[in-house]
């Protein structure tokens, strides 16, 4: 049968993040995608210039619309802006997807430096979204917000900013090291039964990183919807997302920060 996994996340109009990144990600992991849209974007590669949020209502009739017909096999979450957003996915997770894993990107803030969150949605999401989630996926700075903390300036504060984010209770954590300094970029997945991994990768110099975290985690969840134990699963995500950067200056889009090239493997 077809993999299936979902996306629960905001529209990026550019098309370099958000939804538009997730199924691009799945199609490209071949992983059938359908998609829960919470937010409208006004955004290109230089920024976002505008939000519009779909009503709480109408996102918890998307998921009962999707989940009461499609075997979803992985969920990803992303851009979620407002309180009653979160808590609306929630809910609708915790009627049709309690033994589906559920990867949680928490976006908070785009690649060109726009906020998408508001300090209340943090909140909400600590004590909603966290005990729902089997992985979440926090760059550095993201990572710091959740647990209220200054960033992690070396690999050693990761590591302890990894673990406080179990104890609020998810059951693991990948703490991604983009924006640490370094020849490296280097993530590190830890769990609640003191597993910890080190993923590490040469660092691309390139200004193409719009939707590489969206990119990750959705490649995440395509990786669980396939079957695969959580650890292959993040490292197949690794392996894909640093071909997608180095590969992404063979896409020109736009004169910011343009997208990874998601169909790498593909596109000849």
């Amino acid at each position: 049968m077809t993999p299936i996994a979902v996306t629960i996340a905001g529209s990026d109009s550019s098309g370099g993040a958000g939804i538009q990144a997730d199924l691009k990600t799945f199609a490209a992991l071949k992983v059938y995608g359908a998609s829960i849209i919470t937010a409208l974007t006004a955004q290109n590669t230089l920024g976002v210039q505008a939000i519009h949020d779909v009503p709480a209502d109408f996102i918890a009739a998307q998921i009962d619309s999707v989940f009461s017909d499609l075997d979803v096999k992985a969920v990803k979450i992303g851009m979620l802006s407002k309180p009653a957003v979160i808590e609306a996915v929630a809910a609708g997770l915790g009627r049709h997807a309690s033994r589906i894993p559920i990867v949680l990107d928490p976006v908070m803030v785009a690649t060109s430096g726009d906020r998408l969150i508001s300090d209340e949605a943090v909140e909400a999401m600590r004590h909603h979204l966290l005990p729902l989630a089997d992985l979440v996926t926090p760059n550095l700075p993201e990572a710091a917000t959740l647990i209220e903390s200054p960033v992690a300036k070396s690999e050693n504060e990761a590591v302890v900013q990894g673990r406080k984010l179990l104890a609020l209770g998810a059951r693991a954590v990948l703490i991604k090291g983009g924006h640490a300094e370094g020849t490296e970029s280097v993530d590190h997945l830890m769990s609640a039964d003191g597993t910890l991994r080190r993923f590490a990768s040469a660092r691309v110099d390139t200004r193409n990183t719009h939707g590489t975290g969206c990119t990750l985690s959705s490649a995440v969840a395509a990786g669980l919807a396939r079957g695969l134990p959580l650890t292959e699963a993040v490292a197949q995500a690794k392996r894909y997302v640093t071909a997608a950067i180095a590969a992404s200056g063979s896409v020109n889009v736009g004169r910011g920060h343009g997208p990874v090239h998601h169909f790498h493997a593909l596109w000849h």
